[in-house]
């Protein structure tokens, strides 16, 4: 349906509003290559908690994208309430080096990912 992004220093926040499809994650991989220009590796807020599921096709972009920037990254953060969400943030662990933690709280993900900046 849609995706709300924001690009800010060293971090790109999306939250995904009904159902996740292939636009909206090609919309989300140009702002993250944009932020690749100037900054890496680059820390990734992703807030599912509005995500109502998603097509196939883009969980396979996201197979791809994880191993083609899994380097890129520093800390991913997912807010999300859906234990079946939480599952598929442990499979892209597994193709990205990034330190990934899940959240049920956007709060405590945004403090957690400011953490060590100085922020």
């Amino acid at each position: 349906m849609m995706i709300l992004t924001d690009r800010q220093p060293h971090r790109v926040e999306v939250t995904v509003l009904g159902e996740f499809e292939l636009a909206d994650f090609k919309q989300f991989e140009a702002i993250f290559d944009e932020a690749l220009t100037t900054e890496v590796p680059v820390d990734l807020y992703f807030d599912l908690r509005g995500m109502t599921g998603f097509t196939v096709d883009v969980a396979w972009e996201e197979i791809v994208f994880s191993r083609q920037h899994g380097k890129d990254f520093r800390r991913i953060a997912v807010v999300s309430e859906h234990r079946w969400e939480v599952w598929g943030v442990w499979l892209t662990k597994l193709s990205a080096n990034a330190e990934l933690r899940v959240f049920p709280d956007a709060d405590a993900a945004r403090e957690w990912l400011a953490s060590e900046l100085g922020s």
